[in-house]
């Protein structure tokens, strides 16, 4: 075969089985980063040998690692990293610093690969580095790049990689002595700082006028090819100083982050990107001799082991250090735990210059490689190992960031809004909440949007909105509504969740990041939930049907119907596994229980509206299961319960332990005379501080007090004791007339409405002349 077209073939190949090896790992449900390493190993030299021209792969496979370091550098501008710049760069010196250092010491204690300090510093450098590729890509698979933990990881991965020139440069120094490593440092942080001059002047006068020009001529093909070249050719200047093509590649993202057209840019670079991302991993796969994996396989995963626990013990405390919540820091501890793809070059060049042997240097490629391939299998874990943790009393106040770190002086008592999130969807909602002379809260835990809320004078409380203390401090039991507009799907699920713990009556809207997030919103309470996507075309589609003559009133009709649905209209079909699998997915991270209905259960029989279990006893009810193996997954108001039924219910322990009283009918269920309603008590409530049995309202009123919420918490049956305190939420159970007659005692100077949530809409109507406020709830 011709040697030109023999590269064809080779790429043509491993192109083709990194897709195959791709779509397996996908069908079995695993990350496709897997099936891209275990193509490359099978085609590469070490496994049927089918490429021959291995070098020139891989040179093109650098184009992948490239373009996902000028995407990051695009989509992270300067912006988002001043936001992490103390973590980045304080926690990522650090740790790379300590990386080293560790690996110095215990290389001479032990007299591993000899005692010299030079290979101790050269192995230092490869265990400091981490993965950007499979981070970056785990992150924007599970839409977490906007996290805390996502923003910690991801600053701290950009100074890894910036730090890879440096490395680089000092490295053939190594054997010399501590004179020429000091003139090789000095020289390649002159040629970083040279280059950063360069890269600020450039951006700001050079950068924006060319890609204006480009722009204008409309061209999407010309302007693919002006970014490509600008990316590869500041690529090649930084691999020209002595730096490294990946440094050159992300500071050109960053250089076009900050102009008008970067959203633009990512666009078109994106299939580029993913492209020659599935290559480069391909090719990490060619490297690997699963042979010498096999016979070495104990002493690689011993160090995979010491590497993981060191790594993770390493960054943990540091990401602490820098006052984030032990969640993100175990979080980024987890997830930077592994050995990057950059090590392979450092590798590379240690064995050329002989810091290391061929049997050291195939250690170090398993090592890395098996690091690589189980870093995505525990980002996966982290949710679940997580649910788990916080199971156990004696964890779960460590996990969770309990105390909001700093409030506002200025926050409002009640009627307020509560906003979760202060990005660019909170911070627009928040603006409009404003021009209507609406009192606002807002919870966020970053602390530059803290400080812009600070001089912006808005309410804040600064903490997880996810935690109950926090939810508590900024009054989410006496606000008029709640708005979370989190980036995480995780903590928005667990924020909804535990906001109506505290208030079940809450107007709670969502914005859903996923449209497979949608309906597991619903279920656990929201009143509305919006998809930012569906939501345009929606307006897009209202615009453009009133300009073509059809009548304003009909096409909002049809939106709204839309929306009631759920945007149904528009979600792609999904079959019944597909559906079943989401809600596993999407509820992995919360408290759930398959839970068997009893036999005889005065729920047998009743519809879900009926039943109203969340409103009652706080749990949400995902999934029903039926005797014959039919499952109902986010089943509907009208859905009955039948005998025989297993439930898959979310809730607090409390909670699960409450639904079991309520199933055997050891608690009021609701029905045609009995009605149940939750009222607050507060400052003004006439009977703050008596306890239950001075109340005595069993005997007098035929009225039971079922429950009381308390600091977050669900008492079921309550002492007669137990005397009642400013913020308490009360169940009280018994006849709509008696519930009536108790309203003077619970209700403050504001008349409050009586919640009755499980009358028929007819009988509904027909009490409104007899209550004193309409009240029907549907």
């Amino acid at each position: 075969m011709q040697e030109d077209f023999r590269l064809i073939v080779d790429l043509v190949s491993v192109l083709a089985v990194a897709a195959g090896g791709g779509l397996l790992a996908a069908l079995l449900r695993q990350p496709v980063l897997l099936g891209y390493l275990i193509g490359g190993m099978v085609v590469g030299p070490a496994g049927l040998g089918l490429i021959k021209e291995v070098i020139q792969v891989e040179t093109l496979a650098q184009f992948g690692v490239a373009f996902l370091l000028f995407a990051l550098g695009v989509e992270f501008s300067f912006a988002e990293l001043k936001k992490v710049k103390a973590i980045a760069l304080g926690g990522g010196g650090l740790q790379i610093a300590l990386t080293i250092l560790i690996t110095v010491v215990i290389c001479g204690v032990t007299g591993a690969w000899g005692a010299l300090p030079a290979k101790g510093v050269f192995l230092g450098s490869i265990l400091s580095l981490s993965s950007t590729a499979v981070v970056l890509k785990c992150l924007m698979e599970s839409n977490e790049t906007e996290t805390p933990h996502g923003q910690v990881m991801l600053g701290i991965l950009v100074v890894q990689d910036l730090a890879l020139g440096l490395m680089l440069a000092v490295l053939p120094a190594l054997h010399e002595p501590g004179e020429a490593i000091g003139v090789a440092v000095v020289t390649a942080l002159v040629r970083i700082g040279l280059f950063a001059a360069g890269a600020v002047v450039a951006g700001i006068w050079l950068i924006p006028p060319l890609l204006r020009l480009l722009a204008r001529t409309e061209s999407k093909e010309l302007f693919l090819l002006g970014v490509v070249a600008l990316c590869l050719g500041i690529a090649l200047l930084t691999e020209y100083l002595g730096l490294s093509i990946e440094m050159g590649a992300f500071v050109a993202g960053l250089m076009i982050s900050e102009v008008e057209y970067a959203d633009q840019t990512l666009t078109y670079v994106e299939p580029l990107r993913d492209i020659f991302a599935s290559l480069f991993f391909a090719s990490i796969g060619m490297l690997i001799d699963p042979v010498f994996l096999w016979k070495n396989l104990e002493l690689i995963l011993g160090l995979v082991a010491i590497v993981f626990v060191g790594k993770f013990l390493i960054i943990t405390p540091l990401v602490k250090l820098f006052r984030y919540p032990l969640k993100t820091a175990l979080i980024a501890g987890l997830g930077l735990a592994q050995i990057g793809e950059f090590s392979f070059v450092l590798a590379s060049e240690g064995q050329a210059l002989g810091l290391v042997s061929r049997t050291v240097y195939l250690l170090i490629l398993g090592t890395t490689a098996v690091t690589l391939v189980i870093t995505p299998f525990v980002l996966r874990l982290v949710p679940f190992l997580f649910t788990v943790a916080e199971s156990m009393p004696w964890l779960k106040p460590y996990l969770e960031e309990v105390q909001p770190r700093d409030v506002a002086d200025d926050l409002p008592l009640k009627g307020h809004v509560v906003v979760c999130g202060y990005g660019r969807v909170g911070k627009n909602l928040v603006k409009l909440l404003q021009q209507h002379q609406l009192p606002v809260v807002v919870i966020d835990q970053s602390e530059s949007r803290i400080q812009k809320l600070r001089e912006a004078g808005v309410p804040y409380v600064y903490g997880n909105c996810v935690s109950l203390h926090v939810l508590e401090t900024a009054g989410v039991n006496h606000a008029k509504g709640m708005a979370i507009a989190l980036p995480d799907p995780m903590s928005t699920r667990l924020c909804l969740k535990r906001a109506l713990e505290l208030c079940p009556e809450l107007d709670l809207v969502v914005r859903a990041t996923q449209d497979k997030n949608i309906e597991v919103l619903y279920q656990l309470g929201a009143r509305e939930v919006v998809q930012p996507e569906f939501e345009a075309s929606l307006e897009m589609a209202t615009y453009l049907l009133k300009g073509l003559g059809l009548a304003g009133d009909v096409v909002q009709r049809e939106m709204q119907q839309i929306r009631k649905d759920h945007y149904l209209d528009l979600r792609p079909e999904q079959t019944a596994s597909e559906v079943s699998r989401n809600l596993e997915h999407a509820t992995q991270d919360l408290n759930r229980r398959w839970y068997p209905l009893p036999s005889g259960s005065p729920l047998i029989g009743m519809s879900l509206e009926e039943a109203d279990m969340r409103y009652l006893i706080g749990v949400s009810l995902m999934a029903i299961r039926r005797a014959n193996g039919e499952e109902i997954d986010y089943p509907n108001n009208q859905t009955r319960l039948q005998e025989g039924d297993r439930l898959l219910v979310v809730g607090a322990d409390e909670e699960l332990a409450a639904l079991a009283e309520f199933a055997v009918g050891r608690t009021a269920v609701p029905g045609e005379d009995s009605a149940c309603q939750w009222t607050a008590i507060n400052a003004d409530t006439p009977i703050l501080g008596k306890n239950l049995a001075d109340l005595d309202i069993t005997n007098k009123y035929s009225v039971k007090v079922e429950a009381i919420r308390r600091d977050g918490k669900f008492i079921r049956s309550p002492d007669s004791h137990m005397d009642l305190r400013d913020g308490d939420q009360v169940l009280l159970c018994g006849s709509l007339e008696s519930l009536n007659q108790l309203q003077p005692l619970f209700t403050a100077s504001e008349a409050v409405p009586l919640s009755i949530p499980m009358v028929k809409t007819d009988e509904a109507e027909a009490l409104k002349e007899f209550l004193p406020v309409d009240q029907s709830r549907n």
